[in-house]
């Protein structure tokens, strides 16, 4: 997959040329975090071309990581899953995520901030059974980003899971929240406790009192965000 060879018998050396390639660990976490649609795929990786995503997952599949089943009554529409031996990658892929995360320096990590990633990601990891058992609807206000990338909104259905949208969807809104990209990230990773971005006045809450007095159970950190870190 990698472009050469080691041409080392080394099962290290080997396993590096199927997964040292540019987005293949990437995209092996959002497998592994359970995307299985291109669209979804592509959600989680917004940065990498739809091209570059479909060679990779013709490579994954190649390598015996996944496969490729076409959905059931939606005609073109493909589902990827890992194989045994690409679900046998978990615990290599999420100990890489928690070395990254102890030991990469937060000023690093904080250049790289992707309002699509973050948004994204803060859907999958809320607590929908945290919160009240009928439709809750968060709006997410960044003060700093430009109109077409303001405005966010969690809707939150027992019976229908987690959306995300950045078009209004016309509903009255349960909870408002605003702050700026870098703050939510932090908040997000877990450098920065929401009641502290509060406290400072970098996150703004406003609306539901039960949602807000409940907001640090079902608020969607990182799964990482709990790792002890190393540096600062």
């Amino acid at each position: 997959m990698a472009h050469g060879s080691y041409q080392q018998f080394c099962p290290l050396a080997m396993a590096s040329e199927v997964l040292c390639s540019r987005w293949t660990l990437v995209l092996l976490r959002e497998l592994i975090m359970g995307s299985s649609r291109f669209n979804d795929l592509r959600r989680g990786l917004p940065r990498m071309s739809p091209a570059l995503l479909s060679k990779r997952l013709k490579e994954l599949e190649a390598a015996g990581l996944v496969t490729r089943k076409a959905v059931k009554g939606e005609p073109g529409i493909f589902a990827y899953q890992l194989t045994p031996a690409g679900t046998d990658l978990k615990p290599i892929v999420e100990a890489i995520g928690v070395w990254g995360h102890r030991w990469i320096e937060t000023e690093a990590s904080l250049k790289n901030l992707d309002v699509d990633l973050l948004m994204w990601n803060m859907r999958r990891n809320l607590k929908p059974e945290e919160m009240p058992a009928a439709r809750s609807i968060v709006q997410i206000i960044f003060s700093d980003l430009a109109r077409t990338q303001r405005n966010w909104w969690f809707i939150v259905d027992p019976e229908h899971g987690t959306d995300l949208c950045s078009i209004d969807p016309g509903f009255e809104v349960d909870l408002y929240l605003s702050t700026d990209l870098r703050t939510m990230t932090e908040v997000y990773m877990g450098y920065t406790p929401l009641s502290k971005a509060q406290a400072c006045g970098r996150l703004s809450i406003t609306g539901s009192r039960k949602l807000e007095k409940s907001i640090a159970s079902w608020f969607g950190r990182s799964s990482l965000a709990k790792v002890e870190r190393m540096v600062a």
